[in-house]
């Protein structure tokens, strides 16, 4: 059964904006769309009794198409404790994904407009970044793997195996989801997951999420 959402779509392009709240609407969802960064918190402001599930909001919009999203998104966020976001942009921009990590992970993602052609993984994406998971672009990771500095010894300790399978835990992706796409059995993804806790120095106590953790040293955040 599919759970019905609360989403708003800040998107300047009229034409991609009304584009998603019709997909979105016609698989049930409930959806608001507005133009620019400062609609986004007045949007939220005004429903602050019933906050979205999920908002999704363009990285560049008007006035200086720059990072007005990617500001109101982190004022949302701190103002309405973790409130789920899903910047989405034309292009790989990795300091801004790097931004929206350092604030927090839980219940982000970062994709691609292009993606929003795979209708299915777009409302998958969604659905995820609502329930509090990370959901990155792979082509994200790679940008942020790519500029992650300095080395982690830790990291470089991982077999090839183990660092596909990191890279496929910081796009969100669950163990069942891992071993689909690796061809791995259940038992094989978490003997790779634990051997990746261990050669991180992530014991078992840690207060925070492994998980998390484990995709922070990855992203080098």
């Amino acid at each position: 059964m599919t759970t019905t959402l609360s989403i708003i779509v800040a998107e300047d392009s009229a034409i991609l904006r009304d584009g998603l709240v019709a997909l979105l609407t016609r698989r049930g969802h409930e959806v608001t769309g507005v133009p620019d960064g400062d609609a986004l918190l007045a949007a939220v402001a005004a429903r602050a009794d019933r906050l979205p599930d999920v908002v999704v909001a363009d990285i560049r919009m008007p006035p200086t198409h720059t990072d007005e999203g990617l500001r109101a998104a982190l004022s949302l966020r701190r103002r309405y404790d973790g409130l789920p976001v899903l910047l989405f942009s034309q292009y790989v921009e990795a300091a801004y994904a790097s931004q929206l990590l350092a604030d927090g992970t839980r219940g982000v993602g970062y994709l691609l407009k292009d993606r929003v052609a795979d209708v299915s993984d777009f409302v998958d994406a969604l659905t995820r970044v609502a329930a509090g998971h990370t959901v990155l672009d792979p082509e994200v990771v790679a940008q942020l793997v790519n500029t992650a500095t300095p080395a982690d010894a830790g990291l470089a300790s991982l077999t090839a195996r183990e660092g596909q399978v990191l890279a496929l835990m910081a796009e969100g992706r669950s163990n069942n989801a891992i071993g689909e796409s690796l061809y791995l059995s259940a038992g094989a993804v978490e003997k790779h997951i634990a051997a990746i806790f261990t050669k991180l120095g992530l014991p078992a106590d840690v207060a925070d999420n492994r998980r998390v953790l484990a995709v922070l040293r990855y992203l080098g955040v």
